[in-house]
Formats: structure tokens, C-alpha cells, sequence
């Protein structure tokens, strides 16, 4: 399996981080430090906890970052109005002051060797028609098929519902419209529960009523959800990125991009590429045939300048499937099952019966 992810530090004052060294030890665990927010956003969404230290917290505010659950703020003596107004305005959860607050910091660190530690894979089209939610849907029934607890988030407010992939637009359960209401303001424990499921698969969807706008808490909410309950989380990304769109992004393990073999396909894919990679670093790509003009997946890659890790061709059956309510991959047969068992398998480090079909 991975590695467990460490809590994340964010500070350059000396003194204060000798104290969240000293204190994390106590807990039992390491820290990952990072002294600013440019070094800490490539793990800044996947880290199990956050603690910013009152010397980067105007720097972390001004720097953007994608709200989450699970910040505190750190501060070495008195706690002042001003950092208060800050800390709100970042959605930070906590404000502890040492030494006042040190069993607290203490316990906090403790938590995280408890903590389950769900994979999230983030899938974005390089266009629209691209196959990308097709490509979600068959990773997460894979995934749930070979008895993974699997939760598919639809974060694309305009695709349609991907209940509807699975027939489960009439099952009972939460859809966004709710969570959006509620602002993210939901318990995670009890949130997997209120959504529709069969099986290891729980999927949160939009409805056909309107196409709210997912708040970025309740998004962070849903993956903090997803990684302490599920062991795979497979979020089906719009290409046109909102703050929740970006904040799943940046929490991602790994993000793969799905690009048909054609030339207007490319070009388009190349521009949701440079606005995926100001989010991290690591993309992948997957290239779906036919190509009408010959055009071969290691040239796209090229072109793009991503590492190429499947391909896939023509499946008439998943469509005529989806029309009868039949998910992607879901005989465990064909190009799109053998590649989603794949990434599924690199996403957990099993390539063996972990996704055994």
C-alpha cells in the first residue's frame, strides 16, 4: 500500500516549529514542514492535517489556497483580533496557543495514526465528448467490484448526473443541491450514509433541477468524508474548473487526463493541461481511439508533454449498455475494464488481486 501521508506544517519561524516538532513527537508521528505556501500547495490538499503557523497565515490567505477541513493555526503567545479576522477568513477550524494549547496540539498530531487514508483519482475530458465521466464511472465500479469501498464524486455541474450512468436517478439519497444548501456544514461520519449506494459503491451526483454550484467546503467536506470511510475516491472533474473543481484537484493522489486521437482534440487538451498543471504537477494521460487521421497516441503525449499510460479503443457495447442502465466496465471485460484495473491498481501499489477481475 502507500505510504501514509504526514501532517503538514507551515511555518518559518525557527521557534515555532522546534515546538511543533517537539510536540508532534509526542504524538507519535512525523510532520512534513513546508516554510511558505508556494512549497506547501502540492501537498496542501492530500495532507491529513494542516497546522499554519501565525507567521504564514496572511501569506496562506493572500496565496489562495483551496479551503479545507482539518487547518489549524499555530501561534507562539497571545492570539490577536487580526488573526482571528484571518484565520475566518481561510475557513481555518482551530487557533491553538502555546504553550496554553499543547496537549490539544498534541492529540491533534496523535489523531493521524488512526486515520484511514483513501486514494482520490481525479479524471478531467480534454474536451468536451471526451469520454471522461464513461472513463469515472467504469474506474469506480471496478474498483467497487473488487470489494474496494468506493466513492464517485460527480463534481461537473453540467454533465448530467452521473446517477443516471448507473440508473440510480430515482434512488433515494443526497444529491449536490443539498450539500450545496447545507454549505459543506455536514457531519462526515453520517455523510456516506445519506447518499445513494449499492454494495462498496456510494456516489454523490447532481439532480436534474438546476445546476448549483458546489461550495468548495462542501467538496473538502465530501473528500475528508471519502478518505477517512472509502478506499478509493474517483472524481469526475469539468473542464471548466470552479473552487471545488480545483480544491478535489489539489487533493488528488493522482489526475488523468482523456484525450481522443485527433488533432482539434489535442489542441484542446493542451489548454486544460497548462490550467490542470497550475493545480499540480503530475498529469497523466489516456488517449481514446478511433484516430481518423492516424494519429498515435505516443504523438500526442509528446505534444503534450504528459506520460503516457493507456489508451483505449471503440466500445459499442458500454454504449448500448449505458442506454439500459448497464455501468462502464461493469463484466470486467474489454479495453476499459483491463485499463481501469490498472490505474486502480497503481493508485492503491496493487497490481495483483487487489483488482483482480
Amino acid at each position: 500500500m502507500p505510504a501514509a501521508r504526514l501532517p503538514l506544517v507551515v511555518t518559518s519561524d525557527p521557534d515555532l516549529l522546534d515546538d511543533l516538532l517537539r510536540l508532534a513527537a509526542a504524538g507519535g508521528t512525523e510532520i512534513d514542514v513546508a516554510p511558505d505556501p508556494a512549497a506547501a500547495r502540492p501537498r496542501y490538499g492530500t495532507a491529513p492535517l494542516v497546522m499554519i503557523g501565525a507567521d504564514q497565515l496572511d501569506a496562506c490567505l493572500r496565496a489562495r489556497l483551496a479551503r479545507r477541513s482539518r487547518v489549524a493555526v499555530v501561534s507562539r503567545g497571545e492570539v490577536t483580533e487580526t488573526m482571528w479576522t484571518a484565520a475566518n477568513a481561510h475557513g481555518v477550524e482551530h487557533i491553538a496557543e502555546l504553550p496554553t494549547a499543547e496537549t490539544w496540539v498534541v492529540d491533534r498530531f496523535a489523531e493521524q495514526l488512526d486515520q484511514p487514508t483513501g486514494r482520490v483519482l481525479a479524471v478531467i475530458g480534454g474536451r468536451g465528448g471526451a469520454g471522461a465521466s464513461t472513463l469515472a464511472a467504469g474506474l469506480a465500479t471496478t474498483a467497487s467490484g473488487a470489494r474496494r469501498r468506493t466513492l464517485l464524486i460527480d463534481a461537473d455541474p453540467l454533465g448530467g448526473g452521473l446517477d443516471l450512468v448507473f440508473g440510480w436517478e430515482r434512488r433515494d439519497g443526497l444529491r449536490w443541491s443539498a450539500l450545496a444548501e447545507a454549505g459543506g456544514r455536514v457531519d462526515p461520519p453520517t455523510l456516506l450514509e445519506a447518499l445513494p449506494h449499492h454494495g462498496d459503491l456510494v456516489v454523490l451526483s447532481f439532480d436534474r433541477e438546476g445546476t448549483p454550484l458546489v461550495p468548495p467546503e462542501a467538496m473538502g467536506a465530501t473528500i475528508d468524508a471519502g478518505r477517512r470511510a472509502r478506499e478509493v475516491i474517483v472524481v469526475d472533474l469539468p473542464r471548466r474548473l470552479d473552487d471545488a473543481g480545483v480544491l478535489a484537484l489539489e487533493c488528488a493522489d493522482q489526475a488523468v487526463l482523456l484525450v481522443p486521437a485527433e488533432v482539434r482534440a489535442a489542441a484542446a487538451a493542451a489548454r486544460i493541461a497548462r490550467t490542470v498543471q497550475t493545480h499540480r504537477r503530475e498529469l497523466s494521460l489516456v488517449v481514446r481511439g478511433p484516430a481518423p487521421g492516424k494519429l498515435r497516441p505516443r504523438e500526442i503525449s509528446a505534444a503534450l508533454g504528459l506520460p503516457l499510460i493507456g489508451t483505449l479503443r471503440p466500445e459499442p457495447a458500454i454504449s448500448q449498455g449505458a442506454e439500459r442502465g448497464l455501468p462502464p466496465a461493469a463484466e470486467g471485460k474489454g479495453p476499459l475494464a483491463d485499463l481501469c484495473r490498472r490505474l486502480i491498481g497503481d493508485l492503491l501499489g496493487d497490481t495483483s488481486s487487489a483488482v483482480a477481475a
